[in-house]
């Protein structure tokens, strides 16, 4: 179990139906309230008569990441689900009902995401997509799963940085200086969560990225210094050997 690497863990209320419904339509929220066997919710996505726990808990603790500038060791995943429908293993965006709660909540008026797993976030670009006040930057190989995020997909608040298969630390934090930076510092975020996915590392079965542990850890560090308050939440990363010891190396950048 994740949670076993890190003994300073501690449990999160879930999510309210009211902060999901800031983001998810309520004829989908219902959708998935009333599972009651288990069933597929699109190719990828599996669902039973306990996703809905599972997924109000895992959006609670996104939201308390983001009260405490924690990180949420949270599953299912989030950022491709989209509002009236799941994909990609995602049933709630996470970090978008986090960011409208920082919002709506917390009295926060601009909002970067960062999101670094290593396949496009579309779910959460989907949501934000006319909204100024939220910032979307993603980092992501491409073209890849799920199709979307290409170069000439952006907009004022929408910045998509395509990667080559193969990049790797270098790569990476070459684009972080050079583009996502420069972008976060003029939008001048009072809170920036990052949508911390570790499929992109070099032993992940699901890409064919190259960066390691100190990436991810000098990401995380460069990622601390954008805004005066962060929080970051789990989304992929699926080799359950490495995990644990990527988990650790953006904490450790976070802190």
């Amino acid at each position: 179990m994740l949670q076993a690497a890190f003994p300073e863990w501690r449990d999160a209320p879930p999510a309210h139906v009211e902060s999901i419904e800031r983001c998810h339509a309520p004829a989908y929220v219902e959708l998935v309230r009333s599972i009651d066997m288990p069933t597929w919710l699109d190719a990828d996505t599996p669902a039973s008569e306990s996703t809905f726990e599972a997924a109000l808990l895992s959006a609670g603790a996104a939201i308390a990441a983001v009260e405490a500038g924690g990180f949420a060791l949270a599953r299912p995943p989030g950022h491709h689900a989209l509002a009236s429908r799941a994909m990609g293993f995602c049933i709630f965006n996470n970090v978008a009902v986090a960011a409208r709660h920082a919002q709506a909540e917390l009295g926060m008026g601009r909002v970067a995401i960062l999101d670094w797993d290593v396949h496009h976030g579309n779910g959460t670009q989907d949501i934000f997509w006319e909204d100024d006040t939220v910032l979307f930057v993603s980092l992501h190989e491409w073209p890849f799963y799920p199709g979307s995020g290409g170069p000439g997909e952006q907009r004022d608040t929408i910045l998509n940085v395509p990667m080559s298969a193969g990049s790797g630390d270098e790569e990476y934090l070459h684009a972080f200086d050079h583009t996502v930076a420069p972008a976060v510092e003029r939008f001048d975020p009072e809170l920036l969560i990052v949508s911390a996915g570790f499929d992109a590392h070099e032993r992940d079965p699901l890409a064919s990225m190259r960066v390691t542990a100190e990436g991810f850890r000098e990401l995380a560090r460069r990622a601390k210094s954008l805004a005066p308050r962060m929080a970051a939440v789990l989304e992929g990363g699926y080799n359950l050997d490495t995990l644990p010891g990527l988990v650790g190396a953006a904490l450790e950048g976070f802190a």
